[in-house]
């Protein structure tokens, strides 16, 4: 394993654009310029969004334009099979893929037979590929969101429900089990605050039963939220006396907005942080409580700020743990943050990208939060924006 020490630390740098678009050509490079050159225009993006919704419902001939910009930037294609080139280019850059399923927005019987198929899919194909180091999959991609909202009230589920969700919970099992015999580490996103709890549950109840000899499941943990850091202690603390591994994705939070209009709404106290310090604050103290629990913690950091991944490696260089420690990883999203992914990568960590794939309509509500998110978080997408110029100059001068 590659131990690491100072010198290696001052090479890296998540300014070095060489290394971050070594695998784009002149071409691709200009092309996510311009992307991002207007996704930096918050005005733009809403009008663009706007029209986009108006032209795919009057059925407009505008996926060939899409396809060719915003979902070729940000998704690896309409099926497994169109994400082979993405695949193999990341491996190429010592990265790997994590395919993520992102169809939204139906709730029968047959969408949950779908999904459940397509992430079996995803499931084999990552015990078939070394570079799909782990599965995806959202709870509301099998569950009625209503019965996950339900089972976490005060009166639980009805008489009705109640077999509903047992059924969705077959699937469900049938998912942890099919990773658990393949040994692919299944990571189980995180949704809003009004189903979480069940999706904890739930979670849980799938590492107890198939986290035993290595973590399987992960749970999802958005460190937005003021209640997470106590529950992250309080779920390393059970799975320890439980006897099984803890698998911990830690993000910072993807539904923000969603939230607080809901908490407005409906007048009670929101459940997240009033500010991003304090996000921060508790972001970077359970990346370093997983640390402190190594032996029984795996987990993966899901986050595109670089202060936090300095901090981890710093971290990892004082307790003299190797880059490639099998129990840690670092995530960024497809199109995005490739300053840390690939010197991340470069110097030898583990690292892999969250790879959308779907039929171009079907994955369109990813697409529009994603350029929201990123017009939205202060500075994401010009700071996206200045490391393609830098390098666009670079090249210009070589």
């Amino acid at each position: 394993m590659n131990k690491p020490n100072a010198s290696n630390l001052s090479q890296l740098s998540f300014e070095d654009t060489k290394i971050a678009f070594s695998s784009k050509s002149n071409y691709q490079l200009k092309k996510a310029y311009w992307i991002f050159a207007l996704m930096n225009q918050n005005w733009l993006v809403k009008l663009g969004t706007f029209f986009i919704k108006l032209f795919l419902f009057l059925h407009f001939p505008i996926k060939r334009l899409i396809k060719s910009t915003i979902y070729e930037q940000f998704c690896g294609g309409e099926t497994i099979q169109d994400c082979e080139q993405t695949i193999d280019h990341l491996h190429s850059g010592k990265i790997g893929t994590i395919l993520d399923y992102s169809v939204e927005g139906e709730e029968n019987e047959k969408s949950f037979q779908n999904t459940k198929l397509e992430i079996l899919k995803t499931i084999q194909k990552a015990h078939d590929n070394q570079a799909i180091p782990f599965a995806v999959f959202k709870m509301t991609g099998i569950f009625q969101m209503e019965l996950l909202e339900e089972f976490q009230t005060e009166n639980g589920l009805s008489e009705d429900d109640e077999e509903a969700f047992l059924h969705s919970k077959e699937i469900l099992i049938e998912i942890c089990q099919a990773a658990h015999d393949l040994q692919v580490r299944l990571f189980v996103d995180a949704e809003e605050s009004w189903i979480q709890n069940t999706i904890d549950t739930l979670t849980y109840e799938m590492m107890e039963r198939f986290n035993k000899k290595s973590a399987i499941i992960f749970n999802t943990y958005q460190m937005y939220r003021v209640d997470m850091l106590g529950n992250l202690t309080k779920a390393i603390q059970i799975a320890k006396e439980q006897s099984y591994y803890l698998g911990v994705k830690l993000v910072r939070g993807a539904y923000l907005e969603k939230e607080r209009q809901r908490a407005h709404e409906e007048e009670y106290s929101e459940p997240l942080h009033k500010d991003k310090e304090h996000t921060d604050f508790d972001f970077n103290a359970g990346m370093l409580t997983c640390l402190d629990h190594l032996d029984h913690v795996h987990y993966c950091l899901g986050t595109h700020n670089e202060n936090s991944c300095k901090l981890l490696i710093e971290e990892m260089a004082k307790r003299g743990i190797p880059h490639n420690h099998e129990n840690i990883y670092f995530a960024q999203l497809l199109g995005m943050s490739d300053n840390i992914s690939y010197n991340l990568a470069s110097a030898g960590y583990n690292v892999a990208k969250y790879v959308p794939y779907g039929p171009v309509e079907s994955v369109m509500p990813y697409l529009f939060r994603r350029a929201e998110e990123n017009s939205s978080i202060a500075g994401q997408t010009s700071r996206e924006f200045t490391l393609l110029l830098n390098e666009v100059n670079r090249r210009k001068n070589v």
